[in-house]
């Protein structure tokens, strides 16, 4: 049976730096359960996001395509009409030629093939109008919200609306947002424990605004208030909320053990983009929005005990372009010949096995910001003055602190000349969003 889980709960956090839980070194705050996923499955030091924010990032984990590939360059608002094109929608009349807009259908259309049960709990930002809701991206269920944050208690953007949903109707239910999300996740995994289940479980946390689970709420219906936060807030509440997640995560790691699933169920944490100035990136240079190491490497485990060797670590580089074809792979679901994935399968370094690292490329594109990842190698550059480079050996340091430019020019040459090749072959063949987006 090649070992294929009967389970997949994938787990998202957000903007959690790589050095924000006790597994990379994080010592102020507690994180026991999520340190255990790493202590008895596989730690990634390599690990990426396509996108330094979390809407794009959060496409591309569903649909194992680039940003350029589904449309969401950037992060969509409340007074944005676009999202993530699904097959519900009519193709949109293309006004250039060489341009066209794509369906997208993402993995738990494939999985629904397959014969999973299907839930997503927690953050989308996806789109905020109904027909960009995740039940017509392929999920069963849903329950959570549809923008970038709520507040933790009164569950309203930043606009000042409700924003809590179950499946396409607002149906706001008291509790800290951490909480609620925990227990639908526990919900989902008991009513669907007797079949095959795949759960997108995504924390809002610690995504601002900074709120314990014992602070007041902050929004208030209809008006747009600025987070204000007193001297020392944030420090506390931010541990308080990384803490409520993980306890929550613990929660969900019992009842699988509880139910006898945790041996058959393949779970993955994952943060969609690196901390901004408020989290921890360690050693990492620059934050979320940006792509220096802080705002594009994540904090990454995954966790399937008859599989994954206890205390495993996978030095090789990783996106989060790969979860598609890795699910898939291991769900036995086919790809679709329309949508080609960018990511690929990690069923060989999961398994304990070596992948070929030195030889994969990885590139990024933020505004006007490229860059590429090649083994050890990574090079930054302006799309429209190319002459602006940074060269560095993550290999001889992370904190990209050396820049090797002027001491590698045959490198910087070959690898210039591979980032513009990408730029305009993904460019040429990228997804329209509505017009008023652009």
């Amino acid at each position: 049976s090649e070992g294929k889980p009967t389970n997949v709960l994938f787990i998202l956090c957000c903007k959690l730096g790589t050095d924000a839980i006790g597994a990379y070194g994080e010592k102020e705050v507690h994180t026991p359960n999520i340190d255990s996923l790493a202590d008895s499955g596989m730690l990634f030091n390599n690990c990426y996001t396509p996108q330094s924010l979390c809407g794009p990032a959060r496409a591309s984990i569903i649909t194992g395509a680039y940003p350029h590939g589904h449309g969401l360059m950037k992060n969509v608002y409340p007074t944005m009409p676009g999202g993530l094109p699904t097959i519900y929608q009519e193709p949109i009349p293309d006004p250039f030629r060489d341009t066209r807009f794509k369906l997208w259908y993402g993995f738990p259309f494939f999985l629904d093939i397959s014969g999973y049960a299907t839930g997503h709990i927690g953050k989308w930002h996806l789109g905020y109008r109904e027909i960009f809701n995740p039940i017509y991206h392929g999920f069963d269920q849903f329950a959570g919200y549809v923008s970038g944050n709520v507040d933790y208690h009164a569950h309203l953007d930043r606009m000042g609306v409700r924003d809590w949903w179950q499946n396409n109707v607002l149906a706001d239910e008291p509790g800290y947002t951490t909480h609620l999300i925990t227990r639908h996740a526990l919900d989902f995994i008991r009513e669907h424990g007797q079949e095959r289940f795949l759960l997108y479980l995504a924390y809002e946390a610690p995504h601002d605004p900074y709120q314990g689970p014992s602070d007041p709420p902050i929004r208030v219906e209809s008006h747009v208030v600025p987070n204000q936060y007193g001297k020392d807030h944030i420090p506390r509440a931010y541990r308080e909320m990384v803490q409520a997640m993980d306890q929550g995560i613990g929660q969900v790691l019992g009842l699988l053990e509880e139910l006898e699933l945790d041996q058959n169920t393949l779970v993955w944490f994952l943060s969609d983009n690196g901390a901004n100035r408020h989290g921890n990136n360690g050693p990492l240079r620059g934050f979320k929005g940006g792509l220096y190491e802080g705002g594009h490497r994540v904090p990454a485990i995954a966790w399937w005990p008859s599989v994954i060797p206890s205390q495993s670590v996978c030095e090789d580089l990783a996106i989060s372009l790969d979860v598609m074809p890795t699910l898939l792979a291991l769900t036995g679901a086919t790809p679709s010949d329309e949508h080609p994935l960018d990511g690929v399968s990690l069923i060989r370094a999961l398994r304990g096995g070596a992948m070929d690292s030195q030889e994969r490329e990885l590139y990024w594109s933020h505004g006007t910001q490229l860059a590429m990842r090649q083994g050890p190698w990574k090079l930054m550059m302006q799309a429209q003055h190319p002459e602006k480079r940074e060269l560095y050996q993550l290999g001889q340091g992370i904190g990209e602190q050396h820049d090797l430019v002027a001491k590698e020019p045959e490198r910087v040459s070959t690898m210039v000349k591979k980032i513009q090749d990408w730029y305009e072959q993904v460019n040429r063949g990228a997804t329209l969003q509505e017009p008023e987006i652009q």
